[in-house]
């Protein structure tokens, strides 16, 4: 089995969309969840059997493959999503039908950008399941603007409260809830190693989360066990790419990486299920790098 999506020199056809991020089934042709690099099925192999986990953002692009993947490997979600109810609806009847119905998976729709919001994701969550194994934080916003005297000051403060002050009021509520040899896992990106252009604010925010989960690991791992850490991708085909974006940035898309080609959401999730799991025992506040062989110092 070949998919042209793995071959050098592809990239996602420009699809501008208004709505940020954009919505995963008007994405032609879709990302991939589960099919792997060698374009076979992902094979799964029982890793998260009896663990429940919070992922953010689990309806589209990164956040639709972990789900998939994190249900495959035997664990039960709480997935959030905007109020774009078919995409979120979509995951769960896919889990369902690739898990033959075994798995629990629940998903509520929440603007994460306030802390009551954040507070009443870990309460849902709880309600169903004892505790949090694995919280997974994949959710962000971006748009691009090229001249920063022309970035809005309430875009700078809408990108802070989705993509870093949300992830302080969700951690804090859910730490007390997460047990010994529980994981936290952070979706940052490439842009604050190398500084995108484009994306100052989004930027800015992705290299906070960096921060951030070094700061917590060296206050969690130690004395309460809990693991954490991110994972750095870029760039991959998601539904997230901006239609403010320069022509130029979406024509290159992927092709200018090290393998010629953007990624696939699965290759990212991969990478989540690998911290979730006791595979990675030994490795805390600590960043995978996702994307396509760019060397980060």
């Amino acid at each position: 089995m070949s998919y042209e999506q793995y071959k050098k020199g592809w990239r996602p056809p420009v699809q501008d969309t208004e709505t940020i991020p954009g919505k995963q089934h008007e994405i032609n042709p879709p990302p991939l969840d589960d099919i792997t690099s060698d374009g076979k099925p992902y094979k799964p192999a029982g890793k998260l059997e009896g663990k429940s986990a919070i992922i953010t953002g689990g309806d589209s692009g990164i956040g639709k493959a972990v789900a998939l993947l994190f249900a495959l490997e035997g664990a039960d979600l709480t997935i959030t999503h905007l109020p774009e109810e078919k995409d979120g609806q979509d995951v769960v009847d896919l889990i369902y039908k690739k898990t033959k119905g075994t798995r629990v998976v629940q998903r509520i729709s929440l603007d994460l950008q306030k802390e009551d919001a954040c507070k009443q994701l870990v309460e849902f969550h709880l309600k169903k399941f004892e505790s949090v194994d694995s919280l997974v934080l994949n959710h962000g916003t971006q748009k691009a603007e090229q001249d920063i005297t022309n970035l809005d000051s309430q875009q700078w403060l809408d990108t802070f409260n989705t993509n870093i002050h949300s992830f302080f009021f969700i951690t804090k509520a859910a730490i007390p809830h997460i047990p010994s040899g529980g994981t936290i896992i952070f979706n940052a990106s490439i842009n604050p190693s190398v500084g995108h252009p484009e994306l100052v604010d989004y930027t800015a925010t992705k290299g906070a989360i960096v921060g951030y989960a070094r700061a917590i690991s060296n206050q969690l791992v130690g004395e309460k066990g809990i693991r954490v850490n991110v994972v750095a991708p870029g760039p991959i085909w998601t539904p997230l790419i901006p239609a403010t974006m320069s022509k130029e940035s979406k024509e290159t898309f992927g092709t200018t990486t090290p393998m010629g080609r953007a990624g696939q959401p699965v290759e990212v999730a991969t990478c989540f299920v690998f911290l979730a799991s006791a595979d990675s025992g030994y490795i805390s506040g600590q960043v995978i790098h996702v994307n396509g062989g760019t060397v980060i110092a």
